[in-house]
């Protein structure tokens, strides 16, 4: 039912054809027994993802990212009931039609966090930050050698080598402008980066689109999900979303995530050397979304999105 999809820009396309998507979606839910169960489309995300009734998500897969449906398949069971906040319990996958995979999961209660922020007290806001580091340190903290088989790298310096290799192309083709994107290379030359450090789980986009909130019952945190994305590396990589995203340049927050995951603060030189390594580094997005220095320097842009002082 659904065509084969081999490339990013097929993915693409297929992903704005509901038309499509819908009747196969439908279909799947018949062969899984959730007959008449609504069936709604989440309107973000890079893949089909469909809420069926109230209570369960279904998640589609192309072929050439059934590497991914088989690292988010591992790490759902993997971390079920095991960190403090809940995370989506596995309950099917399979092989679809023509190189698709599905994968049916729980869904967690509430809105996204990053919905509900604009209705948050300051309060609200400080207990949000104070439950999420405490959720990014269990997760680090967590044995994963039952997940090296499929999630990686197996050799973080490599990855890191293989990225910074990549650099000025990936932030050429995002379109960063001059004078930041000739600034890169000799900011990176400067920054020392870990090729062999501890390594943890890590979520790589741990960000408020990726946590729910319970807006009825004390407005607290009720869950992470998406783990498509993850790797093991070094834990800092995940504090570049967290400062980006979850504390957004605010040095008292950064203080209070910190403080919740229970380290002392990252150098923000290195931080920011991560946020352009990221495998979805976007310096245009966060220079519009984030408090940027007077003058285009990338040393005065670490201070400002990732210090603790102020």
């Amino acid at each position: 039912m659904l065509p084969s999809v081999d490339t990013i820009d097929e993915l693409e396309a297929m992903v704005s054809d509901e038309a499509v998507l819908r009747p196969a979606a439908l279909d799947l839910c018949d062969r899984l027994g959730l007959v008449g169960l609504a069936l709604r489309r989440f309107d973000d995300g890079s893949l089909p993802v469909y809420a069926v009734g109230g209570d369960l998500v279904l998640k589609l897969y192309p072929r050439f990212e059934m590497t991914e449906a088989i690292r988010e398949v591992r790490v759902l069971a993997h971390l079920w009931g095991q960190l403090p906040l809940p995370t989506p319990r596995l309950l099917a996958t399979d092989e679809y039609t023509n190189g698709w995979r599905f994968v049916l999961m729980s869904r967690l209660p509430g809105l996204c966090v990053a919905e509900a922020w604009p209705r948050l007290t300051a309060a609200e806001r400080d207990r949000i930050v104070t439950e999420s580091a405490e959720t990014l340190a269990a997760l680090h903290a967590m044995s994963f050698t039952a997940l090296t088989d499929v999630v990686g790298p197996s050799d973080w310096g490599a990855f890191l080598g293989r990225r910074r290799a990549r650099t000025m192309h990936h932030h050429s083709a995002n379109g960063v402008t001059e004078p930041w994107l000739s600034r890169i290379p000799e900011f990176l030359d400067s920054v020392p980066l870990p090729a062999s450090t501890d390594r943890a789980l890590l979520h790589t986009e741990f960000m408020p689109e990726h946590l729910t909130i319970d807006m009825r019952d004390g407005r607290r945190l009720t869950g992470l999900f998406d783990f498509e994305p993850a790797m093991i590396g070094d834990p800092a990589y995940d504090f570049v979303n967290a400062g980006l995203f979850v504390t957004r340049g605010d040095p008292r927050q950064f203080r209070r995530f910190y403080e919740a995951y229970g380290r002392s603060p990252h150098d923000p030189f290195q931080l920011l050397a991560y946020t352009l390594l990221h495998v979805y580094s976007d310096l245009p997005l966060y220079l519009h979304e984030l408090p940027s220095p007077a003058e285009p320097r990338l040393d005065a842009l670490a201070e400002l999105w990732f210090g603790t002082k102020g």
